[in-house]
């Protein structure tokens, strides 16, 4: 959330509550399960690191204590380089395929009832973003995520149909000898 707020400050220097309901918005429906404070928090980290400056709000002189939010210098570079940077995805099939070894390798659970376990859930999760998009406005940025989330959790079923091929297969083959 770091980045993109200071992605969002790069615009124009912004009030947190401003900051919190185009975060809100740019996520669509995903963004409201957003906790304001976060983005409070989050600025405070921001402003200890000398990414962020504060200055009270001169349009608001009934509120002294609302603070305007600006990048610093070490702020635009830090989003010059987020942008540029190239994400993998989060481990998540890693730390799975490791699960299925090590159930296998110790005999307490058996890898493919594990692999019909995390399909259910993926199924439940992709009905979830399904109905979610159809909700959508069509073209919305909020709809296009969940389009990105619901595309991700039909390669990890498809990746759970080859872990149950190969796990099934290797089952038989240890029941074999």
């Amino acid at each position: 959330m770091q980045d993109a707020i200071l992605a969002m400050l790069a615009k124009e220097p912004s009030h947190g509550y401003d900051l919190g309901l185009r975060l809100r918005r740019a996520l669509g429906p995903l963004g409201g399960s957003m906790n304001a404070g976060q983005v409070y928090v989050t600025l405070a980290r921001l402003e200890k690191a000398g990414l962020v400056v504060h200055e009270r709000s001169e349009e608001s002189p009934a509120r002294p204590d609302r603070k305007v939010y600006a990048l610093t210098e070490a702020g635009h570079e830090r989003v010059t380089a987020w942008l540029g940077e190239v994400n993998r995805p989060k481990p998540d099939l890693v730390e799975f395929h490791l699960k299925l070894a090590a159930a296998s390798a110790s005999r307490l659970a058996d890898p493919v009832e594990l692999v019909d376990t995390q399909r259910r859930e993926l199924l439940r999760r992709l009905a979830e973003a399904q109905r979610a998009v159809l909700a959508e406005p069509e073209g919305s940025t909020g709809g296009l995520l969940l389009e990105g989330i619901a595309l991700r959790l039909q390669a990890d079923l498809r990746w759970l149909e080859a872990c149950e091929r190969v796990w099934s297969r290797a089952g038989q083959e240890s029941g074999d000898a």
